[in-house]
């Protein structure tokens, strides 16, 4: 676990996306595994109609296998799919298995923008987010675009509103003692690691 005491934001991000890419193509390789069993028969993914996932990039923990798995399952995937305009605004997008992806502006992958394919993020079941940092108490620290958060701030004007189930998803080592949250960033229901369940 890290400990955030004095560090900036920023400072904090560093430390923690250096020690996710530290990690060797094989400890990879098996957190995304062990991702994998901690979830694949879980209540809340066998339940989950729709879903969505995210791609992995600069040593976030791979969740490809609980795609393909609910691929496999029939459930319906969505990735997350960046706006043209407004820049700052993210969609979600049903993806089928094999489906051709391009790399969007920030080098991830993601399939060509289809309004007809894009789903409201309140009417998914389940959204598994990367993350760089995250805390016991439900604090997500992301890359600093504020996508996720943006997409979820209705959150915030409702508080009865439980859909969908939010799930961080990280590497063991992306632990932090606590996290100095803003106003606008959306709590976890819980973090998955390749270890074990937090929350």
């Amino acid at each position: 676990m890290i400990l955030a005491g004095d560090l900036s934001r920023a400072a904090l991000r560093r430390q923690l996306r250096q020690a996710r890419r530290n990690l060797s193509p094989q400890q990879q390789q098996r957190a995304a595994h062990a991702l994998y069993r901690q979830l694949a028969q879980h209540p809340l993914f066998r339940r989950a109609r729709h879903i969505a996932l995210y791609l992995p990039s600069d040593g976030e923990i791979d969740p490809r296998p609980l795609l393909r798995e609910a691929q496999r399952r029939g459930k319906a995937t969505y990735l997350p799919v960046l706006s043209d305009w407004p820049r700052t605004k993210m969609n979600f997008q049903r993806v089928r298995a094999h489906e051709a992806l391009a790399r969007n502006r920030f080098r991830i992958e993601e399939p060509p923008a289809r309004r007809a394919r894009q789903r409201k993020v309140w009417a998914l079941d389940l959204v598994l987010l990367p993350l760089v940092g995250f805390d016991l108490y439900g604090g997500r620290l992301g890359m600093g675009g504020g996508f996720y958060d943006r997409s979820l701030a209705y959150r915030q004007l409702r508080k009865n509103w439980h859909k969908p189930t939010l799930l961080g998803v990280a590497h063991e080592c992306q632990q932090v003692d606590r996290l100095a949250l803003a106003s606008w960033d959306i709590r976890l229901g819980a973090v998955v690691t390749d270890r074990r369940w937090h929350g």
